[in-house]
């Protein structure tokens, strides 16, 4: 696992979405975070958003920007936990075409040496939109973090080396 130098870097466009009833852009550290992580590898902020924790409202914006051919990757934060306003999940499934389950396995496999047995409480998720891709991450600077550094960093290089989503992009819509 390693990054191929000899291969140029191709910056992708990425989208994130804070999922929160609370947050304003001055308190979204998670976005700011996913934005800022996203930036110094070199990738395009194509769109950033906050909306609210609503089925409805989650799911129109995840289409409006999978229609988007500007946007590669939808990175959204918050509303992946067990509560009544935690809903990212389903509105993410209802415009997923493929699941990839491995994001959120690998996700929690990550968390659980600093917050133990809590990460199975995370319903983190990841998937395939036609050809774009979303992950869902919890609303925790932290754990936004965890899931950049751990697998997007790597994952969104076309250098990582074995294999990596980037090179996979132009053969999604096959």
């Amino acid at each position: 696992m390693t990054i191929d130098t000899s291969r140029e870097f191709r910056p992708v466009g990425i989208a994130v979405l804070t999922v929160s009833d609370t947050r304003t852009d001055e308190t979204d550290t998670s976005g700011r975070t996913l934005v800022e992580r996203a930036q110094g590898l070199g990738h395009r902020i194509a769109a950033k958003v906050i909306v609210k924790d609503d089925t409805d409202l989650l799911e129109a914006q995840l289409r409006t920007w999978v229609a988007d051919d500007s946007i590669d990757v939808i990175l959204t934060t918050g509303g992946t936990g067990i509560t009544g306003r935690d809903v990212t999940p389903e509105a993410v499934q209802r415009v997923l075409t493929k699941e990839i389950p491995g994001f959120g396995e690998l996700f929690r496999w990550i968390s659980y040496p600093k917050i133990g047995t809590s990460t199975i409480q995370s319903r983190a998720l990841g998937g395939l939109a036609g050809k774009t891709l979303i992950f869902a991450m919890p609303g925790s600077t932290g754990a936004c973090k965890d899931a950049w550094d751990g697998i997007l960093a790597s994952q969104l290089d076309v250098r990582f080396r074995p294999c990596n989503f980037i090179e996979l992009l132009p053969r999604l819509a096959e």
